[in-house]
């Protein structure tokens, strides 16, 4: 498990730098970030606002059928990873796999370059025990949509991993080494986005590396703010069928689309043990039916079922709804 290192602490531009390679650098301690205010770090913004703003590059690599279609699958295959992987299974363990699946997940998340697999279920695993008070990281309600859609994740105080938090996950050094440099598979992943385009042009295809590698970046962006809206949005719009669970979460057909099953959110939030979002059958959750058919391979097994306690409450809390008052 990463130590901080015991060195003096450096320029703060020189430690966004290093950082943006090795998450884990972190001279001036891990628990100092976590201590300054919520504000925007700059320098460790950088690659973010840079992503951003390479989503332009559309005007000068142009717009094909290949470019277009390929940044929509790669949209779905890594919501897929994020939905699926990232938060079924790193942050609430409501299915099993073996070590070797379980990097493979980890690989295959980091291509939606989110930060590593640890860092994600340590900041999701915090939410939850502290949704929509001070302590949350991204609560709407607490800081207002755009500290929650997009303000908290370029703050210092938000950037280390604590793998204490994640025992379950830190014993495994592949994924401490996934998780610290996190941005070795998006870099991989985009010179295998160009090195495709690239190919495809070579054997007449209407696309080149250029145009590939820009609309993969546009897909990335997307992805980023289509997870993001679960944040700023699942606390603030939709309905509550369970009004135990001490938060704003609700549920949204809307974000259920957007992220593949993830707006029934207030059923999450009342139980996070299953690998079901949406509880009843008329509720869509497209990540469910694939996890489901990917047990069928038996790379995972032991999907968590909703106990019929939570059931026997949502009728009750319809009933009470649904009853006249006094």
């Amino acid at each position: 498990m990463p130590v901080a290192s015991s060195e003096p602490p450096r320029s703060t531009l020189l430690g966004a730098l290093v950082r943006w390679f090795d998450a884990d650098h972190i001279p001036e301690g891990a628990e100092a970030l976590r201590n300054t205010p919520k504000r925007v770090d700059w320098p460790r913004s950088v690659p973010f606002i840079v992503m951003h703003l390479a989503c332009l590059g559309v005007i000068w690599v142009g717009v094909s059928p290949i470019a277009v279609w390929t940044a929509v699958g790669l949209y779905f295959v890594r919501m897929f990873a994020i939905t699926g992987f990232l938060h079924r299974y790193f942050s609430h363990k409501t299915f099993a796999t073996s070590r070797a699946f379980q990097f493979v997940m980890a690989v295959w998340a980091a291509t939606a370059v989110q930060r590593g697999a640890l860092w994600w279920a340590y900041t999701h695993r915090h939410h939850h025990a502290h949704s929509d008070e001070d302590e949350d990281k991204h609560s709407p309600v607490v800081d207002g949509f755009w500290w929650s859609h997009i303000g908290w994740i370029t703050s210092k105080k938000n950037f280390p991993t604590d793998y204490a938090r994640v025992p379950d996950l830190a014993k495994y050094p592949e994924l401490v080494f996934l998780n610290r440099f996190d941005i070795l598979i998006p870099l991989l992943a985009g010179a295998a986005t160009y090195g495709a385009g690239a190919w495809l042009g070579a054997h007449g295809h209407d696309t080149d590396g250029p145009q590939l590698l820009v609309w993969g970046i546009v897909s990335t962006v997307v992805l980023f703010h289509g997870t993001a809206c679960i944040n700023s949005l699942a606390h603030v719009f939709g309905t509550q069928r369970f009004l135990t669970t001490g938060d704003a979460s609700r549920n949204s057909f809307l974000l259920t689309l957007i992220t593949l099953g993830e707006g029934w959110h207030n059923n999450h939030h009342r139980y996070q043990a299953t690998t079901k979002q949406g509880f009843y059958w008329w509720e869509f959750d497209p990540t469910y039916y694939a996890l489901k058919a990917l047990s069928w391979t038996g790379l995972i097994w032991g999907l968590k079922g909703v106990p019929a306690s939570v059931y026997e409450e949502a009728e009750r809390t319809k009933a009470a709804v649904a009853s006249p008052r006094a």
